[in-house]
This record gives C-alpha cells, structure tokens and sequence, in this order.
C-alpha cells in the first residue's frame, strides 16, 4: 500500500462507515456482518450483561471502535469494561472482555488469530460462541479453553453467562 492511500486515524475516527470498518495500521478493514442468529445473540447477550451491570461493576458496549495498540482500532461484537469506565468517545485501553459472536463468513483461522493478537495487547479475556450452536471457546494469556457447559465464566469474578439463559430470556 503507498503512503498516500494511507488513512490518519483521525480521520478514521471521525467518519462514519456504513457498514462500519475497523482501522488497522493506516488501512481500512472490512467486517464480516452477522446473519439473524448473530444479531439475535449479540442482543441478547449485551442485554442480559446489561442487567448486571450494576452488580457486576461493570459497562457494556456493542460494536466499539476500541484502541487496542498504536493504529489498531478493532470492533468487538460485544466488550465489558470493569467501572471505573474509560473517559471520551473512544476507549484507550484493552476491556476486560471481549467477545466475538461468530459470522457466517468467518474463517476460524482469522478469528483465532484475532483473539491472539487481543491477548497479546492486554484483552484479559476473549470469548468467542457460535451464535447457531452456543458452542464457546475462552481466549486468554493461558491459551484456550472450550467451554463444555455453555456458560461463560470469568475467573475471580461474579460474571457468569448461562448463555441457554440468555437465548431463553
């Protein structure tokens, strides 16, 4: 890519997309959109995190244009922020969750590499389901960790997400 086709972020920041695209080192990237079962989901799941909020001390945001490092602006599906929550329109700073619902065009190489890079960057913890299935992985540091009972679990922490519950909700 030439210099001149790079994009300054903050131009980036200040445009909006439609479908909305994350920024990666200069360049614009494009998002796999999610089909009726991972827009169902994604709502479902940020309503119920939402209904803890207060509980749990936390803030919940869906599809965030989050700082993850220097020129790197990727966009969770869903991401959990312990309170205090980040100041302006943009966090600056890794959330404590991340969560990546799962597209029908989705390579699972590209998820999985994804996920890597977030844990490498400070993300403490990346779940990645299967919107059709509610099948589940946990990303983090320690590697990854299949979830065999369909409830998310964050470790040293009141949030757990029967995510039978939640579809049920």
């Amino acid at each position: 890519m030439d210099v001149e086709t790079l994009l300054p972020i903050e131009e980036y920041l200040n445009t909006s997309y439609s479908p909305d695209r994350e920024y990666r080192d200069g360049a614009l990237v494009e998002r796999n959109l999610g089909d009726k079962a991972h827009s169902l989901l994604q709502l479902l799941l940020g309503a119920y995190l939402a209904r803890r909020r207060k509980q749990w001390s936390i803030q919940i945001y869906t599809e965030l244009r989050v700082k993850v490092r220097e020129k790197w602006f990727p966009i969770p599906d869903v991401c959990v922020y312990a309170l205090p929550d980040f100041e302006g329109r943009y966090p600056s700073r890794p959330p404590l969750l991340w969560i990546e619902i799962l597209s029908h065009d989705d390579r699972m190489v590209d998820v999985w590499a994804k996920a890597a890079e977030l844990v490498e960057n400070g993300v403490p913890y990346v779940w990645i389901i299967d919107p059709n299935t509610l099948e589940s992985e946990v990303r983090t540091a320690a590697g990854m960790q299949p979830v065999a009972d369909k409830t998310l679990r964050l470790p040293d922490s009141p949030i757990v997400v029967p995510l039978r519950d939640v579809m049920e909700e």
